[in-house]
C-alpha cells in the first residue's frame, strides 16, 4: 500500500471511530419540553388526553408495552415490561403473565402480583381505592377477573375470547399503580416503576422529573430528569423552541403551517410529521334541542366540507376517514372507496343542498337561522377547526358562536353534556376496534360522551371482538363503522397530520404513527452535547 492510500485508510478509520463514538449513548442533562397546557392532574388512569400521558409515562410501567422505536404499533412490536413473558389458555379465556423479579416502586417498596390485581381492581370498580373518574373502564368490560399465584404470577381471566387485550394491555394508558398508594395520591404525587421518578407540577409553571437512580433497567435512564415548562400559547412556544430554550416541542404540537416557520428560523432542528390517530370531530348533545330532532343531525353531517378543513389547516396533508384510521397508518379504517358511499362524505354542493331542506323541515331556513353554540377546549388544535366549522354552518341556516373552555374544566362538562355541539378530538389508544367503538360508541361508557346507543350495533362489537380471521374481522369492522356515520353518532372530520420538532442533539426520539398516547418512556432518550 503506498503511503498517500495508506494515510487515506488511517483517516476513514479514525473518521469511522469518531462516528462510532458520537452514537455512544451519553449519561446526563435535563431534556426541556414546552408542555401545551396545565395536565388535568398526573394520573394516566383517570384521564383522557395525551397532555397526561406525555408528561407521566416516564413515571410508570406497563406489564407490556408497544416497542418505544417502532412508529406504528401492532400486536407484533409489543414487548415485555414488567412481565418478563405471557401466554394464553387453550380456550384463550385466560391470559397468565410472569412478572419481573426485584423492581421496586420509587418509594422503595417491591412491585409484586398484587399491585397488578389492585391496578384492575380500580379499573374494574371493585376496589375500595375508587378513582374519581374511569374513562378506561370500558376497555376491560370483558375482563371478569385478576388473580394471584406468589408474587411473581398474576392471571386475567376473561369472560369470553378477546384478541385485543394484550393490545389495550400495551398502551401509554395502561401503567400499573401501587396498592399502598391511593388514587387520590396518584393525581398529585405519583408513585411508579419507571425511569423518571415526579418531583412536582406547579400550576402554569412546569413539571419536574428526576432519573429514578434505582431503575430496574440497569444503565438506564440516561437522562438526569425531564422538565415540561408549560406554555399555553403555541407561538411563544415555538419562539422557545427556535430560541434554544427547549430541547423538544410538545408532541405533535406543531402544525404543518410551522414546521416550515420553524425550519426557516431554526434549520438545524429535526422536524418530522405523523399521523397521530386523534380524529377531530363533533359531539351532540342528542337528548336536547335542537340535536333531538334527527332532521337537524342529518343536515350538520351533510353540511361538512371535510376538504376544505385539510386544506386550511395541513395544507391538505391529513386524511379524510370515519371512526377508524385508515391505510397505511391504520389497519382497519375505511379506504377512500367505500368512504364514497357514507353519508357526507360525498359531492359537497349535492350534499348542502339535502342539507338545507333537512333545516327548512325542521323549521329553519333564509329568514329563520338556527343559533348554537360550539364549544371546544380553548387549545389551538380544537379552536382553530370550531372556527372554520361555524364558517361552514352558515351554509345550511346555523349561526354559531364560539365557546372556548378551559381544559381543566371540558372533560367534565362534556361528562355532564353542558353543550349543544362540540367541536372535539378523539385520540385512540391504541388501534383496534375494540378500543374505538366500545369506548366512544358502547352503550353506557363514560367517554360515550354523546350516549349514543344503538343495541344492534353492540351485538356486533361483540362479534368483531371475537373474531381471529383479520379479514373477516375487517368486514365486519367497516360494516359497524358505516352504520355509525348512518346515525351521526359522531361525526369525524379528518385525522390530523401533526408535527414535533426537537434539536438535532436530542436522540433517540420517536414519534408513533397510529397512536398519540404510548411513546413517552423516554427511558432511552439521551442528549448528544
Amino acid at each position: 500500500m503506498n503511503s498517500k492510500l495508506a494515510c487515506l485508510a488511517i483517516a476513514a478509520v479514525a473518521i469511522f471511530a469518531g462516528n462510532a463514538n458520537a452514537a455512544e449513548p451519553k449519561h446526563g442533562g435535563i431534556l426541556r419540553m414546552y408542555h401545551r397546557e396545565n395536565p388535568p392532574s398526573m394520573s394516566i388512569h383517570e384521564e383522557a388526553t395525551y397532555s397526561v400521558n406525555v408528561s407521566s409515562m416516564p413515571i410508570f410501567n406497563n406489564l407490556v408495552i408497544y416497542d418505544q422505536h417502532k412508529a406504528q404499533n401492532s400486536i407484533e412490536t409489543i414487548q415485555p415490561e414488567l412481565a418478563t413473558s405471557w401466554s394464553w389458555s387453550d380456550d384463550k379465556k385466560n391470559l397468565i403473565f410472569k412478572l419481573r423479579e426485584g423492581v421496586k416502586w420509587h418509594d422503595g417498596k417491591p412491585f409484586t402480583s398484587a399491585d397488578v390485581k389492585c391496578t384492575f381492581d380500580m379499573l374494574m370498580g371493585k376496589s375500595p381505592n375508587k378513582f374519581r373518574k374511569n374513562p378506561r373502564k370500558d376497555w376491560y368490560f370483558n375482563l371478569e377477573d385478576v388473580t394471584t399465584e406468589g408474587d411473581l404470577q398474576a392471571t386475567f381471566h376473561l369472560k369470553r375470547p378477546q384478541p385485543a387485550l394484550l393490545a389495550l394491555l400495551a398502551s401509554g394508558y395502561s401503567p400499573m399503580y401501587p396498592c399502598h398508594i391511593s388514587a387520590a395520591q396518584q393525581r398529585t404525587n405519583p408513585i411508579g416503576t419507571g425511569p423518571f421518578k415526579f418531583v412536582e407540577l406547579k400550576q402554569n409553571e412546569s413539571i419536574k422529573l428526576v432519573k429514578n437512580p434505582d431503575y430496574w433497567k440497569k444503565g438506564l435512564p440516561y437522562l438526569d430528569g425531564i422538565e415540561y415548562t408549560i406554555l399555553p400559547n403555541r407561538s411563544t412556544a415555538i419562539l422557545g423552541l427556535v430560541a434554544g430554550k427547549f430541547d423538544i416541542s410538545f408532541p405533535t404540537e406543531v402544525s404543518i403551517p410551522l414546521i416550515k416557520d420553524v425550519k426557516s428560523q431554526a434549520p438545524q432542528m429535526v422536524c418530522t410529521i405523523a399521523q397521530t390517530n386523534v380524529s377531530t370531530n363533533l359531539i351532540i348533545n342528542r337528548e336536547a334541542p335542537p340535536f333531538n330532532d334527527e332532521n337537524v343531525r342529518r343536515a350538520l353531517a351533510l353540511s361538512l366540507d371535510r376538504k376544505a378543513f385539510l386544506d386550511i389547516l395541513s395544507e391538505g396533508k391529513s386524511v379524510i376517514a370515519a371512526s377508524m384510521l385508515p391505510p397505511p397508518n391504520g389497519v382497519w379504517g375505511l379506504p377512500p372507496e367505500e368512504l364514497k358511499s357514507v353519508i357526507g362524505y360525498g359531492d359537497v354542493k349535492k350534499n348542502r343542498d339535502e342539507a338545507r331542506k333537512l333545516m327548512e323541515k325542521a323549521g329553519y331556513g333564509p329568514d329563520k337561522h338556527l343559533a348554537l353554540k360550539i364549544s371546544t377546549r380553548n387549545i389551538a388544535q380544537y379552536r382553530d377547526p370550531a372556527v372554520i366549522l361555524i364558517d361552514q354552518l352558515k351554509e345550511i341556516y346555523i349561526d354559531g358562536e364560539l365557546d372556548v373552555i378551559e381544559s381543566g374544566i371540558w372533560f367534565a362538562k362534556v361528562a355532564r353534556k353542558e353543550y349543544q355541539i362540540g367541536l372535539n378530538l378523539t385520540g385512540a389508544g391504541i388501534d383496534d376496534p375494540d378500543q374505538t367503538f366500545y369506548e366512544n360508541y358502547g352503550c353506557g361508557s363514560e367517554r360515550n360522551y354523546t350516549q349514543y346507543c344503538n343495541k344492534d350495533l353492540q351485538k356486533l362489537f361483540d362479534e368483531q371482538s371475537q373474531e381471529t380471521d383479520v379479514a373477516k374481522r375487517k368486514k365486519l369492522v367497516w360494516e359497524i363503522d358505516k352504520k355509525i356515520q348512518e346515525d351521526v353518532a359522531r361525526p369525524i372530520l379528518f385525522d390530523g397530520d401533526q408535527g414535533t420538532c426537537w434539536a438535532p442533539y436530542v436522540k433517540n426520539i420517536t414519534v408513533m404513527t397510529n397512536s398519540s398516547y404510548n411513546g413517552y418512556r423516554y427511558e432511552d432518550v439521551w442528549l448528544d452535547k
